[in-house]
């Protein structure tokens, strides 16, 4: 069997939520809706939600706008605040769960995450709980980003990998995929982390549920338009809670 005949195989009857959460993306947010919709086929049917933190550059407009002609995929969460990259994920993650979707699908807004390798991981989705989009096993790797920038993603991993005690080998990335049995294990009410540092308790939370996770690999290319949200609070922040999820799992 093809592998594009595979991927429509492996959603049929089941439903799809990217979830895409915003601040000041109005360069990027239409032309990657319009590629990821691209992938839609009679078989293969993905919706949208974007959760935008009150963009000031309109990024919430521009989403309202396209919804014209995505009438029925596309979804809109607007919040008045800036409640960070991890509130919106579970926001999204809860807004789905309350609706018939099966899988769900985290994705930046500025083209790191290509949309092409959607239909790869819905095929791994067939027998895994969790399917990781990771730039640290074979034949991942990431572009544009400064040998220094490297180091500290590689090392941040490779830091949280020893002392939780995870496999996982790209544990700080944010390309992962979800079915609704994970999301109910990990009990996403549990959560305690901020930020970037989302990522790594989800994985490791899945990890320790004893959830079928699988890394599939990925080019990770650094966004050529608009601004990075990365700064070094965000390292300090996670080279302290990886401690913290430690003590509460264990």
């Amino acid at each position: 069997m093809s592998k594009s005949a595979s991927s429509e195989t492996v959603v049929e009857n089941q439903k799809l939520l990217i979830i895409i959460p915003t601040y000041n993306e109005v360069d990027n947010i239409k032309p990657l809706i319009d590629v990821v919709f691209a992938l839609n086929s009679p078989n293969r049917v993905m919706d949208i939600l974007v959760v935008d933190d009150g963009s000031p550059d309109g990024t919430g407009v521009c989403v309202k706008d396209i919804q014209k002609k995505y009438p029925d995929n596309l979804y809109l969460l607007e919040r008045t605040e800036k409640n960070g990259l991890a509130d919106a994920y579970i926001t999204g993650f809860k807004w789905g769960l309350e609706r018939d979707y099966s899988l769900f699908l985290e994705m930046d807004a500025d083209f790191s995450h290509n949309p092409k390798y959607v239909p790869e991981m819905l095929i791994a989705a067939r027998d895994h709980d969790v399917i990781i989009g990771s730039r640290n096993i074979a034949g991942g790797k990431v572009k544009n980003w400064s040998f220094l920038r490297n180091f500290i993603s590689k090392g941040g991993s490779l830091y949280s990998r020893i002392v939780l005690s995870c496999p996982v080998k790209d544990l700080t990335g944010g390309f992962n995929m979800w079915n609704r049995n994970a999301l109910n294990t990990i009990m996403l009410d549990t959560i305690i982390s901020k930020g970037f540092t989302f990522q790594i308790e989800m994985k490791y939370k899945a990890y320790k549920k004893g959830l079928r996770i699988k890394e599939i690999p990925i080019v990770f290319v650094d966004r050529v338009s608009g601004e990075s949200k990365m700064d070094k609070r965000i390292f300090a922040e996670a080279f302290v809670s990886v401690w913290r999820l430690r003590k509460c799992m264990n």
